[in-house]
């Protein structure tokens, strides 16, 4: 039997693109790798962000702010299909500093996307006396915050969950184990796993995350993406602490606060390590001198998808249309985006978002 998609990779990339193309009555076939696989869906911080993002591309902030500002209604509606709420807090998000001299630099940065994005980029600098009335808990180092009103968190564990039980529920088809070893279009695309199960499909999605690189120049994609280590630690459930998610630390749903995430070229190697946990709690005590006291009860880390300039990658191959290539490190903020605005993109229709900007043609050698 023939699906209509074909979508390699079931985190949360790969379940957003099945959950939306479902919805407009499309059969789709998940193929999701086994437990050993690198998975940033299972690592990540959870951030909703829009803050500091397109810098150099003003339409990665705009695709950013549009997922953002459809992110409740997505949440909400995958919260009553399926039963399992999606927590969601978007109240805005701060980027805290410990100089003067790196809050004013980001905020001249700032200004110019802002006027890039014709004044719709909602932020407000605050000294460490506001800062403080908004937050009891910062601590005396830090000098004051940039508050940007589009962010916020979410439960990225029950955005996975509840992903995989709508998909499920709209009958979309979850084979979980699966390694694919190969995609060749004779007529439709065949895809073959290591298990000996094949799936044909009408057009195929390569979502896997780092395993694009190897599957990715098979499909006629240049792919360039490398792993990034991130490393998170995860305290006891505390009383509120912390009333604003930020970089360096956000209080989650359950009242734990997860504190990250290093930034660190190391390859394929997910392990923690003392000094990146280390560098870490030295600057959440920093940030936040309460913490000094609390217990921490995990850490973990996990490895980021990243392109040459960090963008997301949206490309029809070349070689073998028919063939998506869809990879990002935003697979949170952007999964509204991926849910509601990229199947169009997908289809053809008129309504698809124009994507241009984050083909792999950006990476051509001159």
């Amino acid at each position: 039997m023939e699906t209509d998609y074909a979508i390699i990779g079931g985190g949360v990339v790969g379940l957003s693109v099945a959950w939306g193309l479902l919805k407009r009555g499309r059969t789709v076939t998940v193929l999701d790798g086994d437990d050993g696989a690198f998975r940033a869906s299972r690592g990540n911080f959870g951030l909703v962000w829009v803050q500091s993002k397109g810098m150099e591309q003003p339409r990665y902030a705009r695709w950013s702010q549009q997922s953002a500002a459809i992110w409740a209604e997505f949440a909400e509606e995958l919260g009553h299909n399926t039963g399992q709420a999606v927590p969601l807090e978007q109240k805005g998000g701060y980027d805290l500093h410990f100089s003067e001299e790196t809050l004013q630099a980001t905020v001249e940065k700032y200004e110019d996307l802002k006027a890039k994005l014709d004044g719709d980029y909602p932020f407000e600098v605050l000294g460490h006396n506001a800062l403080r009335k908004e937050e009891p808990h910062i601590g005396p180092k830090v000098v004051g915050a940039i508050l940007h009103h589009q962010d916020g968190h979410a439960n990225p564990l029950q955005l996975l969950r509840a992903l995989a039980a709508d998909v499920r529920r709209m009958g979309g088809r979850v084979l979980t184990g699966k390694t694919v070893t190969d995609v060749t279009k004779p007529d439709a695309f065949l895809i073959a796993c290591a298990d000996g199960t094949e799936t044909r499909a009408g057009k195929v999605i390569l979502s896997a995350g780092l395993g694009a690189t190897e599957l990715g120049p098979k499909l006629g994609f240049k792919a360039p993406i490398r792993p990034q280590r991130g490393q998170v630690l995860i305290t006891e459930k505390l009383p509120k602490l912390i009333n604003r998610p930020s970089l360096i630390a956000r209080q989650v749903d359950e009242g734990g606060i997860q504190i990250g995430a290093t930034n660190e070229e190391v390859g394929l190697d997910d392990r923690v390590t003392q000094p990146g946990l280390s560098g870490l709690a030295a600057e959440a005590i920093a940030a936040y001198p309460a913490l000094a006291k609390a217990q921490l009860v995990r850490s973990w880390g996990a490895l980021r998808v990243l392109s040459p300039d960090g963008l997301p990658i949206y490309q029809e191959s070349p070689e073998m249309p028919g063939a998506y290539l869809v990879t990002c490190h935003s697979g949170i903020t952007l999964a509204a985006a991926h849910a509601r605005l990229l199947p169009d993109w997908l289809e053809g229709t008129d309504a698809a978002p124009d994507l241009e900007v984050f083909s792999e043609a950006r990476f051509a050698v001159s």
